[in-house]
């Protein structure tokens, strides 16, 4: 597969190597020979915004301008934040609408997503608790405005 949209079905997007990137949806998961950080950008796009135009309006709300949550579609409040620096090609993106809960996994985490997939990740559980409340208060934000 060559293009992916990023839709409420998207759990996360695990990068394989600098091309080619791991989808994993509620109840599918495949493979796109595209690298995770463009899968991002591409879907803001499409959605009528950019990546930049995602991470400014994020700035502009939260106050922070380092590994920012996206809103990547707002009627559907689909937010992503990614687990290391964005253009880092090891950066997952991982999707809140679709946290259940997080654990800690010794020096890693864990996520479990609401169909029971659970995903290990090579981030602390400290940083990884932050990048979800980060992107909590985002939505917080965006449905307070939408009011």
């Amino acid at each position: 597969m060559e293009n992916y949209e990023i839709n409420s079905k998207t759990m996360a997007i695990i990068p394989i190597t600098d091309r080619v990137s791991h989808i994993i949806e509620e109840d599918d998961d495949f493979f796109i020979n595209q690298n995770s950080f463009d899968i991002v950008d591409k879907s803001c796009r499409y959605f009528g915004s950019s990546y930049e135009g995602r991470h400014i309006g994020t700035i502009s709300m939260l106050g922070i301008s380092y590994k920012t949550p996206i809103l990547v579609e707002e009627t559907q409040n689909i937010i992503t934040f990614p687990t290391l620096t964005p253009r880092d090609e090891k950066c997952c993106w991982i999707f809140l609408n679709q946290i259940e809960k997080y654990m800690k996994n010794d020096k890693s985490s864990r996520v479990k997503f609401k169909n029971g997939y659970e995903l290990n990740l090579d981030i602390s559980y400290g940083s990884l608790e932050n990048q979800i409340y980060r992107s909590t208060m985002l939505d917080s934000i965006v449905r307070k405005r939408r009011k």
